[in-house]
């Protein structure tokens, strides 16, 4: 090579390498490599005994990577559909780049507020004259910076540059959008730390409840299926936290270098499919659960209309199938977990998209009003005297109400605003949903295991009896035995005692109460 200063325009060329110290002894004012489709590395050392370059087209190529060294002559950096360029150098390197045109809008993140250094001034000869820029108090036309350097007299007759001490100012396309704003996957310090805290509850208590069911000596009944159901699905909500603040945490500060490989790659696909999956695993469970009850209390006499296993085993395989139907979705191209880093479907650009966004939200909406329904019933039926109702049932009743009502209150500001972003006028940006997705999305899954089982007595009773076969809790364990035995044989007889013969009408009030009562002990999941 030679000492001239020359421009490369090496286009289309089918190399696929540059080696270390390929412009050795060359001054570079422009290096164009675009259009090698071939070309996925430049060595670290390529640039080595080079002056320059000060351009730098690196568009439509393979490459991976920048060099290392030699980048802090670049000021203007093209890498227009350079799609395997998913990170950049660190900024240090590229201290004079003035005007960058890139593929990813994230990339432009790492140039946000960052210091450019005043180069070039063709009156360097004057060494006071870098002060008088930082220094000197100017007007608007700067007559206060040149007169501070020279004379009156000698200013006269010139035609100079006004705009010469101006801070300059990076220029990079394309910007950050909505969807992806210059900030981490959690925008808040607080986010971190509520996010792992609601994802190890959420998780350690769905497995517990999980385990503690499945182990039970008990007989698998409805409600404990159900139970089960809702708490895998809650249990695939914290695996999607767990995922996202993993993320987050290994990318803290430096998001925008990482965002193409985590959105595009499988990780935010996976992410994606367990939050769509549980979220609508769990609405379709807690809905059959509240019809359960309902269809519990309104027939609870009539033996041969009970619903059994043989009859949840297929509805709770149809709620399976239709959740993971919506959770594949955008992975067939029907809206897509990619638009954001919290890998939720917020794409409508398409009108197929937005029918599968609004298509699941009137499902939510629906399984919220066949929910209240359901509690109204059952709420007026433990009121009717001719049910004879106990206290117990009436509690059950008013604190499962309670239960239901609160998780979809959780879930209203959610479907609120995605209804609205849905028909593409957002109310909330980016940012502040993750506020929404932390504190309210997931505190069903993370409060579900609590409120259902473990904060009942049927649970604590399971709990212990299970911790009895491993030799520990055997006197609690058998306290809950006696106390299972006498409360059903005492609840049975209730109806029978006494000299006198009981009447058909209060054989079938007795009999309805055994019964009841028999079902109520078995469901771990309603009994507070």
């Amino acid at each position: 090579m030679n000492n001239e200063s020359i421009t490369l325009k090496l286009y289309g060329n089918g190399f696929e390498e540059i080696q270390s110290h390929a412009f050795n002894g060359t001054t570079l004012i422009s290096l164009e490599l675009k259009e090698n489709a071939h070309l996925e590395k430049i060595h670290n050392g390529a640039l080595r005994g080079a002056a320059g370059p000060s351009v730098l087209d690196i568009s439509s190529t393979k490459l991976q990577a920048l060099p290392s060294y030699g980048l802090e002559s670049i000021q203007t950096l093209i890498a227009t559909s350079s799609y395997s360029l998913k990170r950049l150098p660190s900024r240090e390197t590229l201290t004079n780049l003035l005007d960058a045109t890139l593929t990813y809008p994230s990339h432009c993140c790492a140039f946000r507020n960052m210091p450019t250094k005043e180069q070039n001034f063709s009156f360097s000869i004057f060494k006071n004259f870098s002060k008088q820029c930082e220094s000197t108090a100017r007007r608007p036309n700067n007559e206060t910076l040149y007169s501070a350097i020279f004379a009156e007299s000698e200013l006269s007759g010139w035609d100079y540059d006004y705009g010469f001490c101006l801070p300059k100012t990076l220029q990079c396309a394309p910007e950050p959008d909505a969807f992806n704003p210059c900030e981490d996957i959690m925008g808040y310090d607080f986010l971190r730390v509520l996010i792992w805290l609601i994802n190890i509850l959420a998780i350690t208590g769905n497995v517990t409840v999980l385990f503690v069911l499945l182990t039970s000596r008990y007989k698998l009944t409805v409600p404990r299926f159900l139970m089960c159901n809702l708490s895998f699905a809650d249990f695939c909500m914290g695996l999607y936290l767990l995922l996202i603040a993993s993320v987050d945490a290994q990318t803290k500060g430096q998001y925008y270098n990482h965002a193409i490989d985590w959105q595009t790659g499988s990780g935010c696909s996976a992410a994606g499919f367990f939050t769509v999956f549980a979220s609508e695993l769990s609405v379709y469970t807690l809905t059959v659960i509240t019809l359960e009850r309902w269809h519990t209390i309104t027939y609870a006499i009539q033996l041969d209309q009970k619903l059994r296993l043989k009859h949840a085993i297929p509805i709770m395989l149809g709620g399976w199938l239709f959740s993971t139907l919506i959770a594949m979705l955008p992975l067939v191209g029907v809206s897509s977990y990619m638009k954001v880093s919290i890998c939720l479907p917020m794409d409508v650009e398409t009108t197929l998209s937005q029918v599968y966004i609004l298509t699941m939200l009137m499902f939510n909406v629906v399984a919220f009003i066949i929910i209240c329904a359901c509690y109204i019933k059952i709420y007026f039926a433990v009121q009717n005297p001719d049910l004879m109702a106990t206290n117990k049932d009436t509690k059950i009743a008013k604190k499962m109400a309670v239960l239901i009502f609160t998780d979809f209150t959780c879930m209203a500001p959610i479907s609120f605003f995605a209804i609205s972003a849905a028909f593409k006028v957002p109310l909330i940006t980016v940012t502040n949903s993750k506020v929404l997705l932390v504190l309210f999305y997931p505190v069903n899954s993370c409060a579900n295991p609590f409120l259902y089982a473990i904060f009942t007595k049927a649970f604590r009773r399971d709990f212990f009896l299970l911790l009895s076969k491993f030799g520990c809790c055997k006197y609690r364990a058998e306290l809950y035995r006696r106390k299972d035995f006498s409360a059903y044989t005492s609840n049975c007889k209730n109806g029978f005692t006494g000299s006198n013969k009981p009447s058909q009408s209060t054989l079938k009030v007795t009999t309805l109460q055994c019964q009841y009562s028999a079902v109520l002990d078995k469901t771990c999941c309603k009994e507070c």
